[in-house]
């Protein structure tokens, strides 16, 4: 079972990555002594459930970081322009007040036209960019969720795990946990290795 939450982090989505895999089967396990050296193993042999720190998951993942640097970048550049657009409109409506008093009642009304259509064409413009920019955060959002998603899903198999959980500070189902039961370090270098290779 598979279920997803997006949280959003200013204009970009972050993933707050909530993956579980297959029904937890409850078993009960005889307590046997083991020697020390053992215990490790004896430890992630009986555990069949894990967490990830979601936050760190995000914060030390290089492709993440990678699509947050990407979508500033973008977020920035669209802001710039309609900056630049909003200023250029600005500059052509004060022109024209200035200019009004000795214009033809005709032309006045043809220039007051033009310019309304062109503040709702700039409004339209800014909805679009906006959606635009939106869609596409999705979409890779969607991406980011897949990644980690498959990489979870081949490492619990390797380890044997039935199922794993997320953890994040504030939104979590995780009241407490063991800190043996993190395996966000590994996973992280692993997604990590991954993203390198790709």
């Amino acid at each position: 079972m598979e279920r997803r939450t997006l949280k959003t982090f200013g204009l970009f989505a972050t993933a707050a990555i909530i993956t579980t895999f297959s029904a937890c089967q409850n078993k009960d396990t005889k307590t046997t002594e083991t020697k020390k050296t053992d215990s490790t193993a004896a430890v992630s042999a009986s555990e069949k459930i894990v967490f990830v720190n979601s936050d760190s998951l995000l914060t030390k993942y290089d492709y993440y970081k990678d699509l947050k640097v990407k979508f500033e970048g973008k977020s920035k550049n669209a802001q710039s322009d309609m900056q630049a657009k909003g200023q250029a409109f600005q500059r052509e409506v004060a022109q024209y007040q200035q200019t009004a008093g000795t214009l033809a009642a005709d032309v006045r009304k043809a220039t007051e036209e033009r310019l309304a259509r062109k503040q709702q064409e700039l409004q339209t413009y800014q909805q679009n960019a906006g959606g635009a920019l939106q869609n596409e955060q999705a979409a890779e959002n969607e991406k980011l969720y897949d990644k980690v998603a498959t990489y979870l899903k081949g490492y619990a198999k390797e380890k044997g795990y039935k199922m794993v959980l997320t953890y994040s500070k504030g939104n979590s189902a995780i009241l407490f946990a063991d800190e043996s039961l993190d395996v966000t370090s590994e996973v992280i270098k692993g997604l990590n290795a991954d993203y390198t290779k790709k």
